[in-house]
């Protein structure tokens, strides 16, 4: 199999796992979102993770996250030979990641261990308190839906774009 086939397939993976993710994120910021932070603290009763919602959204986008890093990362290592501006649009989804990595574990979560304590009645604050936090944590998914769909559309011009063979010239660089 030559390299811009096994970079080809690579890529449709890739698409295919960020765009997935990219509609899934989408829904839940602007479906699911906007049911349980409507009107905090009440709303916070449709709040994932708890009685009324058994469900954990992790369970959906850990796995997907594993998918979309292993595809990204396997067409970036396929194409590594390729001329830098071709290179380029490979690196930027993992460069996305990346940031998305960082930011779930460290913004993310102590947001949504915040919003859990609230709605499963462990912590109390105030209306005004809470009304900031789901404020903040639209603003921050809106970022990660941004970078998300950074590094659906880079894969998509990767695959959109001819496959640059690198040049000799490029080669001894």
């Amino acid at each position: 199999m030559t390299r811009a086939r096994l970079t080809r397939i690579c890529l449709w993976a890739a698409i295919l796992s960020w765009g997935i993710g990219l509609g899934a994120k989408i829904f839940d910021l602007m479906v699911l979102a906007p049911a349980w932070g409507a009107s905090p603290p009440s709303s916070l009763a449709l709040y994932p993770y708890g009685r009324h919602w058994p469900i954990n959204p992790g369970n959906f986008f850990q796995p997907l996250s594993a998918i979309i890093l292993l595809a990204s990362l396997a067409a970036l290592i396929a194409g590594w030979k390729t001329a830098a501006e071709y290179r380029r649009w490979l690196l930027l989804p993992i460069v996305a990641f990346a940031v998305i990595w960082i930011l779930t574990p460290t913004v993310f979560w102590p947001i949504i261990n915040d919003l859990y304590a609230v709605a499963s009645g462990k912590v109390i604050r105030s209306d005004a308190d809470l009304v900031q936090l789901v404020r903040r944590w639209f603003l921050l998914d809106s970022i990660r839906v941004a970078l998300i769909l950074i590094g659906f559309v880079s894969s998509v011009h990767a695959i959109s774009i001819p496959f640059a063979h690198r040049e000799k010239r490029d080669h001894l660089r």
